[in-house]
């Protein structure tokens, strides 16, 4: 997983990623301490008013572990955890840098809006099951959805009409997606770790597609080609009539007998002329790539 190319808000020392285990991560962000709200309001002040930037580190770093949680509650829309919590420090990075101490609001109530912002956005534009999704209100009806579904059963038409009713959107765009969730994606290459995986990448690869493997079919399609014309070019006009009558036609290819009759003589003499003339050709014939 890539890390992302620009930072909302500058930090001059290490943070954890989760890059690495996942599971190491957890364990490392549920160590760093939680601030009393006391604590909070003066890193706070000494980030906004000194332009601190530890200050502003150890706001992020004690509330790493509700980007974990919130994270989590992402995981069934299949993408990643790693990924989710990615984008959601993200957004806990752009609330720090947009807190105000002098609110009276704690930075995890505040805060809790920009991470889920960020994770929200992130399954949007990577979901690819949910383009549809694009207004406020088919957001809203996909972020909502699988928590008003009374089960994991399809919903009934009553079930349909309320959600819609609730969420302010129509019946049919209810049911649409509906059906968008309950389809199952699956990953082109899967689990690289995985040796045993068989996945679309294997079956779907094309082992020719690549430019430089086109254009060398190309030349060597060309090449033999040419020196099949060549070839035929030192035949007496019998040979190639028979060679040509008998292997370079898409269809209707002449048989043994048919060249014994055109010509009058026995079957078996064309098989000579024939496995004459094959063995001549190949000789002069360019070796395959």
């Amino acid at each position: 997983m890539a890390v992302p190319a620009a930072m909302p808000m500058p930090v001059s020392v290490s943070m954890p990623m989760p890059t690495g285990s996942l599971e190491a991560y957890i364990q490392t962000v549920n160590r760093f301490p939680m601030l009393s709200a006391d604590e909070e309001r003066r890193l706070a002040r000494r980030f906004r008013d000194d332009a601190d930037l530890e200050a502003a580190r150890q706001l992020v770093l004690s509330h790493l572990r509700l980007v974990v949680a919130i994270g989590r509650g992402y995981l069934g829309y299949g993408l990643p955890h790693a990924d989710l919590i990615q984008e959601g420090n993200i957004g806990l990075m752009k609330a720090v840098k947009r807190f105000d101490p002098e609110r009276g609001v704690r930075l995890v109530s505040f805060a809790i809006h920009w991470i889920k912002a960020e994770i929200h956005e992130y399954i949007l534009r990577n979901w690819r099951l949910v383009k549809v999704a694009t207004t406020k209100a088919q957001r809203k009806l996909f972020f909502n959805l699988r928590s008003m579904k009374k089960d994991l059963a399809p919903m009934t038409p009553a079930d349909v009409e309320r959600v819609a009713e609730q969420l302010k959107v129509k019946p049919e765009e209810v049911v649409e997606m509906e059906t968008r969730l309950a389809g199952q994606e699956l990953a082109f290459e899967g689990d690289r770790d995985d040796e045993e995986a068989y996945t679309p990448a294997h079956y779907l690869a094309d082992d020719g597609a690549e430019p430089y493997q086109v254009l060398e079919a190309e030349e060597s399609e060309r090449v033999q080609s040419e020196g099949l014309h060549k070839a035929l070019a030192t035949l007496d006009a019998r040979s190639r009539r028979i060679v040509e009558a008998r292997w370079l036609r898409e269809k209707d290819t002449a048989t043994l007998h048919d060249l014994a009759a055109e010509f009058k003589v026995s079957a078996e003499r064309i098989r000579q002329i024939e496995a004459k003339a094959l063995d001549k050709m190949r000789k002069l014939l360019p070796a395959p790539a």
